[in-house]
């Protein structure tokens, strides 16, 4: 005997609604937010303003976005997949090229300077994957850090060696062999021996288990206070927020939310629509 063909029951139906009255909200917000107007970009130590950038010629992933980081800041940016947080970092670090908007850096501008150019200007950047070279030691890693500078290798050696023990301790074993979070470690590390003013985070804690990740955010907050500014794109949006100094929630490549962390971890709109279950355990 043939079963009768069987729809979805009212806990889908009820949360595709759900989705997609989210949807709509979003795009409102999106329709209504207020565009961050930067008068002075010397009066940062790095603007993207009004940027925009894509991977192929005339889709535009990111929509005039707009980002600001003053010295000593710890800056989040969050929203959800496909919103072009990756896109931002990777078009500050000059992987991708400006179409429209500024880019600058001590009021410098900097758009479509190459990324060894503004690893020499002070800017350090740690992509998502494939960010250790894994048949080289630890210590080769960390020289690849300094191929510009290769004379202040035992200086800045020592430098991150006091931040991260754990690459001093294992200089001679190939990267290879570090776990994940230990790679992680060494992908941040290998960005600090240029001794860079700005740091730039692509995901650090993506594939990371809960107590690698924690370990993350609590390096980054290290790395922060010696010294070092930093923009983290995160997906881990909760745990980010709760250390940064201020925050961004991009969607579809523009800015929907910005605040303090602490704003944006109790705004009950960011909640719903970006945070989720996770931000209100």
């Amino acid at each position: 005997m043939s079963e009768e063909p069987r729809g979805d029951g009212p806990d889908e139906a009820s949360a595709s609604e759900d989705a997609a009255a989210i949807q709509r909200h979003r795009e409102e917000v999106l329709e209504h937010a207020e565009v961050t107007r930067i008068e002075r970009y010397e009066d940062y130590l790095l603007v993207a303003d009004e940027v925009v950038a894509g991977y192929v010629p005339e889709v535009n992933i990111l929509d005039r976005c707009t980002l600001t980081l003053s010295e000593g800041e710890v800056v989040a940016v969050i929203g959800p997949n496909g919103a072009g947080k990756s896109t931002l970092i990777k078009t500050i670090f000059g992987l991708i090229p400006v179409r429209e908007g500024a880019l600058a850096l001590r009021g410098r501008s900097i758009a479509n300077c190459a990324a060894h150019e503004l690893v020499s200007l002070g800017v350090g950047y740690v992509p998502q994957t494939q960010n250790v070279f894994p048949t080289l030691s630890v210590e080769e890693n960390l020289e690849m850090g300094v191929f510009l500078r290769p004379k202040t290798f035992r200086e800045r050696f020592d430098a991150v060696s006091a931040l991260f023990p754990l690459l001093g301790e294992r200089r001679r074993q190939k990267a290879g062999a570090l776990s994940g979070g230990e790679r992680q470690m060494l992908a941040m590390g290998r960005a600090l021996m240029m001794d860079p003013s700005v740091l730039l985070l692509d995901e650090p804690t993506a594939g990371l288990s809960p107590i690698y990740q924690d370990d993350v955010f609590q390096r980054v907050k290290q790395i922060n206070a010696a010294g070092v500014s930093v923009v983290m794109v995160e997906q881990n949006a909760r745990r980010c927020l709760q250390i940064c100094d201020r925050g961004y929630v991009l969607d579809q490549g523009r800015n929907a939310y910005t605040g303090t962390g602490a704003e944006l971890l109790h705004d009950p709109n960011v909640i719903e629509l970006y945070l989720g279950t996770l931000a209100k355990a």
